[in-house]
């Protein structure tokens, strides 16, 4: 009986191919992909969302397609040189909506931001609502000078 190894050919073979190199595996930095992840399991994240929510929580479980679950999260809100935590428990992300996320450090997490003062949570809201009602007044005025000007936005346009 023969002793025959892995790298034997199998027998019966006649012609020797040369043996390939093992591939070599990328290091986990490489990942471009949800796999990614892997290693920010587990660990405080800071989520910045495509309508410009921020999200800090522990990133508890993903998906391929970069769904995210995040434990304890807290919503930030900024306005002007203000800041509210307000806590929204256990968030389900989608992964389309992700703009940029990034570990927590632990040991600067308690560090107010700085420029900025903690304020109530209805104050800023208020302020951040305020806000986004003069910025939307602001766009409606410039798509209505561009319309004057000839040019028509999303909404004007006809399907062909």
């Amino acid at each position: 009986m023969e002793n025959l190894s892995l790298n034997d050919p199998p027998p019966g073979s006649f012609d020797q191919a040369p043996q390939q190199p093992p591939v070599p595996l990328l290091p986990p930095q490489m990942f471009t992909t949800a796999a990614q992840l892997l290693d920010l399991t587990d660990k405080k994240l800071m989520v910045a969302l495509r309508d410009g929510k921020k999200l800090i929580g522990v990133l508890r479980s993903w998906d391929q397609f970069g769904n995210l679950v995040l434990q304890g999260t807290v919503e930030r809100m900024y306005v002007q040189n203000l800041f509210a935590d307000v806590p929204r428990g256990v968030f389900l992300i989608r992964g389309e909506n992700v703009l940029l996320l990034g570990e927590i450090d632990l040991d600067r997490e308690d560090d107010i931001p700085k420029g900025f003062q903690e304020a109530p949570a209805d104050h800023v809201f208020q302020l951040l609502k305020k806000e986004k009602e003069a910025k939307k007044e602001k766009d409606k005025t410039r798509h209505a000078r561009l319309r004057a000007l000839g040019f028509e936005g999303e909404q004007g346009v006809e399907g062909l």
